[in-house]
């Protein structure tokens, strides 16, 4: 069985002991590929470096976070840039719209979102999406940048059916993480009426941690437990979420 962690920030652990431990468990739960985003230009050596102690595992993804997009964000976008031309990368992201924090950036967020879908064109890459309290504006651009090269995964997604729909109907994946294993978020209920075509798994570690340990750090080989739940809603054993969700994420980064 091999599951797919297609967002994971693993290179937040500094520790190499306990960073080994982190990627022991992940490979002893089948969490076998490790998809890392970035968040801003220091954060690329991190992404790097890690990328290079454990190759068989990782998958690098360069961006810049919409929550780093701020006064210096054409330096920062200059810098990641010239980083995507030194090394392999698999997507663009993250990178999207984030109103949640700071509404008064919405416009450079959207010229750095639409410079950075123009780079994942260039380099027929997906993009990875960040979308919080967005949804309406990151939509708008994906509409407007729509062509046979526009694709990508939605991180994170926890709307509506509807969304869901207007989403993969672009021709983009959702990623699916440790929201759907909570009591009350309703995204189960979303999910169920989806079908696994569209979907991809992902932690977000060390964030949104899934049950049973939320309040705890999350970590990549909780994805398992996300494949379960995913697996209880469908229906099915957790050999075929892990083999559908693996075969979308090679469908969505070519590896």
């Amino acid at each position: 069985m091999i599951l797919t962690d297609t967002h994971t920030h693993l290179y937040y652990e500094k520790d190499p002991d306990k960073l080994k431990l982190l990627i022991d468990r992940c490979v002893e739960n089948g969490v076998t590929r490790l998809f890392l985003p970035n968040v801003n230009s220091e954060s690329v050596e991190e992404v790097k470096a890690l990328t290079h102690l454990y190759p068989e595992y990782c998958y690098p993804m360069l961006g810049l976070h919409p929550c780093d997009v701020k006064e210096n964000y054409l330096d920062e976008l200059d810098r990641i840039k010239r980083a995507m031309e030194e090394m392999k990368i698999w997507a663009v992201g993250e990178i999207g719209i984030d109103l949640y924090w700071d509404k008064t950036t919405l416009a450079v967020q959207q010229e750095a979102f639409r410079t950075q879908i123009g780079w994942a064109k260039e380099r027929d890459l997906p993009i990875v999406i960040h979308c919080r309290d967005a949804f309406d504006e990151v939509y708008e651009i994906l509409l407007e940048q729509r062509d046979e090269k526009l694709k990508g995964i939605f991180h994170c997604f926890t709307g509506t059916k509807e969304q869901a729909d207007r989403i993969t109907d672009l021709g983009f994946y959702l990623g699916i993480g440790g929201v759907l294993t909570y009591k009350n978020s309703g995204l189960d209920k979303v999910v169920a009426q989806l079908d696994m075509k569209h979907l991809v798994l992902e932690t977000d570690s060390p964030y949104l941690t899934p049950v049973p340990f939320r309040g705890k750090p999350n970590e990549s080989s909780y994805l398992v437990y996300i494949a379960a739940k995913l697996a209880e809603i469908k229906n099915v054993d957790l050999e075929t979420v892990a083999e559908i969700t693996t075969r979308n994420s090679k469908s969505i980064f070519g590896i």
